[in-house]
């Protein structure tokens, strides 16, 4: 280390999309640790408020600012920091510091690239650069041909000959990449990739042959080794994440593996790649042919799981190598905790990918190069059986392990096979059950017969539990089989006990009481972990059933029971169940909560214990509590761990739904729940009690009713008029919640809906137009409100709230409302004696108020609202939960001049054919926050932020109904004013030329005439596009539908709210980008 480094400026990933989730926040987090020890002062620049890297005590000074090249090169001119890390916040920070870089901005500032320099980044990025280098040595890579036009690229396709693989450079997550069948298919994927990235790729498909990962990490003294292997259960042509990830490799010899590690080996020094990387071969493996698709030199989302996998932190091990250090300065030398050498692993693991397509209308389900995926998990076992089942548990689909999901039915098995979904695992079972041979599986998927051979056993030992009818005819050896291969209690009640309907809680919990007596317990494991500040301290926990390695036979030695570490009774000790996988409306700011908790818990002097098992989270960094146990959220898991540990109470208020449903099971079995009493949960859960409670204390809410029948619905219909919403019980994030506004949709929605909650009703209530939703957040002790924030959503009720974009503290209320609202709360926190968070809706519309729902758990805006408050509000939940003092705020804290504005992050162009309209559904899948010192600057940081560009001068407008074409009429003549261009739709157009706004008409997409609406959408005339959806009539969705996902497709910023619409336009007329203060969250003082 020559010159002294006193600041460094680390980039973060913004917001969660498809491709890029929490597995950078984590590794972003890892690297400040490392800045932090070194006593570097750290400047990170990330708007996502939602996570725990943004929090106090992790950096220095945080910017919720845009990641773009203007924002930070602003950032640089105020701070002057003296290096940069670009390796810790995916594509976005990788793309902006390149640019940083080439425009000569570093330079200027004197500022150093640390790590892995901007060179090797862009050998690995820009394709032909990659391929020359790797030619250099003789290395193979897939014969590809980077163009960057339509003739070119048509040349190169009838070189290479179909099918062909397209994808664009410099993009994440296989943006724009797809396997083409022949020319028709080739010519229309090109276009829209062009519109991505000014270069793609032609090259030849490798379908079929198998993918195998490694990380792998270099020093500068060029100590270089390969920390994982992992396969690709799926073969290639999926995406990786999108496949089932298992690690170590399983089908290949030693020899092919050593082979592998050699070509990473020689790849990485050839590149001159100090810190981390991740390359990724196709591999034949009956030939030993082998080709390298990609090499990411930055932390990728593989090295998250990795990680966790191995207990070697890779990202922290990085950012120590991008300081200075050396490997054998890492850890202490001749210990399992030393980063000098990879580690061992007698245990395997499996990654699966969370999909939640069912949210988006017309998406496919077929998954293939480009990724959809918007969460994942991960299991830890000693048999790929074992590991397995309990992956497809912990996605929270509803499956109860790789058999006995009796609702899952494929009418034509082969194609379901041969064509991958997000369900083929389970057509896999299907085939098994229907007697296909592992052959015939063979050649339809193209998945190697290692893992299918494994499958085959689960369904065998399914198919042996069935010919017992009482668990005490099960031979000891069979029960102990079926839990060493996975199946969970439910599976073995469904298996031998077959009882009909009901929700088996009796029967699951007979075959624990059963099995606790024949004495088959599971064993709870220890993971040595790399480079943590006390090893001996550190537990990184699993359960399993065997005590042999895995990859090895059974020593036929009995089983005995046995744990890596110590118990000991009565000890102060708190459970904290975490969130489980990321999906749409549970992700990220629910893994801040849990963090939260588990430190205020340590803090106050309790040991701290958390159950989680999602890899790309920093709650399951075995650093933040004294024991993480890496394992389910089930029932049975969770009663395991309180056997064992028997804690002074359980947690279940911070990790959103998942524990939250379990707090009525636990709560009968006896577990101490802490906060709200779950007698108090299921009050304010069910809909009817619910409902009857605020009747009593004499609360307003919207006309509704529990469903039985068909019958009973168009009775109340016919009272209230459409629209009416229809929404189950128990649900997060508004699954199967729908408006219908006519009887063919309603019984559309009726079917769907229940579905989902088949043991609780089904509620319809009347639908509330032109109203504003308020939020109320708080935290109560013993029933009495301590500390809150109200926000308010800028569009009307009707868009989800995690859809939604939100103002904080509320704008435009008046004050008699929030008098009222403030009221109402107390009172509802006093009925329901709430201990802990949480979180109440509101509809308000001229001066009356209504309740919609109440959430006895923190809300997803928790974090958002404590930030811009800088008052923690998990905090002092966690406190009132352990009973412990806290400090009440002054009446004057609310009362705060700043202004925050959250925005959520749509990932539609990853979803092929959604529709990118919002509605009572939620479809964002990560989000923003932004502060300002007006409404104006927090909206544009916030929007610049979740990628809206400010338009420099065309518009289109679409407004949709009468009273969308009256409030667009102001912003379109300010628009006029500062000189932009209007183009709308017909009947807009015709409206503001009656106005006084001269607008260019332009034809509906299924018109002749001039000025087409989708050539010019193609030839970017557009800079901004509004498209505000009229009514449900097919022409008109249709017509919108294809402006809409035009504007996706080629990439020009689209709004299909009005009032979200007016916001932004009311703001960008109002002031620049130039104008939007560089200002830090440290500097926005109380």
């Amino acid at each position: 280390m020559e010159k002294k480094l006193n600041k460094v400026l680390v980039l973060g990933s913004g917001a969660l999309k498809i491709g890029q989730a929490g597995e950078f926040d984590y590794s972003g987090s890892q690297a400040l640790k490392a800045l932090r020890q070194e006593g570097i002062k750290s400047v990170l620049v990330n708007p996502n408020i939602a996570t725990i890297q943004t929090s106090e005590g992790i950096a220095d000074t945080v910017y919720f600012q845009p990641v773009t090249t203007h924002f930070v090169t602003e950032i640089i001119k105020k701070e002057r920091p003296d290096g940069i890390l670009l390796a810790f916040g995916g594509q976005t920070a990788l793309n902006c510091g390149t640019e940083l870089y080439t425009s000569g901005v570093l330079k200027e500032y004197g500022v150093e690239v640390l790590g892995t320099s901007v060179e090797a980044i862009m050998d690995t990025e820009d394709r032909d650069r990659f391929v020359r280098r790797l030619d250099e040595i003789g290395l193979k890579t897939p014969v590809s041909h980077a163009v960057e036009s339509m003739d070119d690229a048509l040349k190169a396709a009838r070189e290479i000959g179909f099918p062909i693989m397209i994808r664009s450079a410099y993009a994440l997550g296989g943006l724009g990449s797809g396997i083409c069948p022949d020319e028709a298919a080739f010519r229309q994927l090109a276009e829209s990739a062009f519109t991505f990235a000014p270069q793609i790729l032609v090259e030849e498909s490798l379908k079929g042959w198998k993918e195998i990962e490694f990380e792998c990490i270099r020093d500068a003294n060029d100590r270089c080794f390969t920390v994982a292997s992992m396969e690709n259960f799926d073969p290639l042509g999926i995406h990786t994440g999108e496949s089932i990830v298992v690690a170590p490799t399983c089908s290949l010899t030693e020899e092919q593996v050593k082979m592998l590690q050699d070509i990473t080996i020689r790849c990485v020094r050839h590149l001159n790649i100090v810190g981390e990387c991740n390359i990724q071969f196709a591999f034949n493996a009956e030939t030993n042919d082998y080709r390298i698709i990609e090499i990411n030199a930055r932390l990728s989302r593989s090295s998250a799981l990795a990680s966790k996998a191995t207990g070697y932190p890779l990202a922290f091990v990085a950012a120590k190598i991008a300081l200075g250090y050396t490997l054998d300065q890492i850890g202490e030398m001749g210990t399992t905790n030393s980063a000098y050498v990879a580690p061992s692993l007698d245990y395997m693991i499996c990654k699966i990918p969370r999909w939640d397509l069912t949210k988006f209308q017309g998406v496919s389900r077929q998954i293939g190069s480009s990724m959809k995926s918007v969460g994942e998990i991960m299991s830890i076992g000693r048999s790929f059986e074992e590991m397995i089942q309990k992956g497809l548990r912990m996605i929270g689909q509803g499956m109860h392990g790789f058999v006995g999901n009796d609702h899952t039915r494929f009418e034509d098995l082969d194609d379901a096979l041969e064509n991958p979904t997000d369900l083929r695992i389970f057509a896999i079972a299907q085939a098994l059950e229907e007697g296909y041979s592992v052959e015939r599986i063979e050649e339809l998927t193209k998945i190697d017969k290692w893992f299918l051979v494994r499958l085959k056993h689960i369904v065998d030992l399914k198919h042996e539990l069935q010919q017992y009818d009482t668990l005490e005819q099960l031979p000891d050896e069979l029960l102990l089989e079926v839990k060493r291969c996975g199946f969970s209690d439910f599976q073995i009640a469904r298996f031998v006990l077959k009882p009909q309907g009901g929700n088996m809680e009796k029967e699951n919990l007979a075959v624990r009481r059963y099995r606790k007596q024949r004495g088959v317990l599971p064993s709870v494991k220890r993971i040595p972990t790399v480079a943590s500040e006390h090893p001996k301290l550190t537990n990184y926990l699993y359960f399993t059933y065997t005590h042999t390695p895995a990859f090895q036979p059974e020593s036929g030695k009995p089983y005995v029971p046995a744990n890596d570490i110590e118990y000991y009774k009565n000890e102060k000790s708190v459970v904290v169940l975490g969130s489980g996988a990321y999906r749409i409306g549970s992700s990220v700011e629910f893994d801040w909560c849990s963090v939260n908790a588990i430190q205020t818990a340590r803090r106050l002097g309790y040991k701290s214990i958390m159950i989680n098992y999602n890899p790309e989270t920093v709650s399951t960094d075995y650093d933040m509590c004294d024991r993480l146990y890496f394992d389910e959220l089930s029932l049975e898991r969770v009663l395991d761990v309180m056997d064992l540990e028997q804690p002074r109470g359980v947690i279940v208020s911070v990790g959103g739904q998942i524990p939250n449903n379990l707090a009525m099971k636990l709560y009968r079995q006896g577990v101490p729940v802490l906060g709200t009493s779950p007698v108090d949960i299921d009050r304010a859960e069910n809909r009817d009690k619910f409902s009857a409670m605020l009747d009593k204390l004499g609360i307003d809410q919207p006309a509704w009713r529990a469903l039985t029948s068909f019958e009973d619905v168009k009775e109340f219909v016919a009272e209230v008029g459409y629209p009416v919403l229809v929404r189950p019980s128990y649900v997060l994030s508004g699954a199967a919640m729908n408006v219908c506004y006519d009887d063919e949709e309603l019984h559309r929605f009726l079917d769907m809906a229940t579905e989902v909650s088949k043991e609780f009703p089904v509620v319809i209530s009347k639908f509330m137009t032109e109203t504003k939703e308020i939020e109320f957040d708080a935290v109560a002790d013993k029933g009495e409100v301590v500390e809150y924030a109200i926000s308010e959503h800028v569009e009307y009720a009707g868009v989800h709230s995690g859809d939604a974009t939100m103002v904080f503290p509320a704008q435009h209320i008046y004050f008699s409302t929030i008098r009222q609202i403030k009221k109402i709360s107390r009172k509802i926190a006093k009925e329901l004696n709430i201990s802990g968070p949480f979180n109440i809706q509101f509809l308000a519309k001229n001066r009356e108020v209504k309740v919609i729902e109440c959430n006895l758990r923190a809300s997803r805006s928790f974090p958002f609202v404590s930030k811009i408050l800088k008052r923690n509000f998990i905090e002092t939940a966690t406190k009132i939960m352990l009973d412990a003092p806290y400090q009440k705020p002054d009446s004057s804290e609310f009362d705060i001049d700043r202004i925050g504005v959250k925005a959520s992050q749509f990932s539609f162009a990853r979803l092929q054919n959604a529709d990118p309209v919002l509605g009572v559904d939620m479809s964002s899948t990560g989000e923003v926050g932004c502060l300002g010192d007006d409404l104006n600057e927090a909206l544009l940081n916030a929007l610049i932020a979740t990628g809206y560009r400010l338009p420099k001068r065309g518009i289109l407008i679409s407004s949709g109904a009468a009273k969308g074409k009256v409030s667009l009429l102001e912003p379109a003549q300010e628009l006029v004013r500062k000189g932009y261009e209007v183009y709308a739709t017909p009947g807009t157009a015709r409206f503001f030329q009656e106005n006084g706004v001269p607008a260019v008409a332009v034809s509906w997409p299924d018109e002749d005439g001039e000025n087409k609406v989708m050539d010019m959408i193609a030839a970017h005339r557009f800079d901004l596009i509004i498209n505000v959806p009229k009514n449900h009539t097919s022409r008109e969705l249709t017509n919108g539908y294809r402006i809409r996902r035009g504007a996706i497709d080629h990439n020009i910023p689209l709004m299909t709210n009005v009032r979200l619409a007016k916001a932004f336009i009311e703001a960008f007329t109002a002031m620049s980008e130039e104008d939007i203060k560089i200002k830090s969250w440290q500097e926005y003082n109380n």
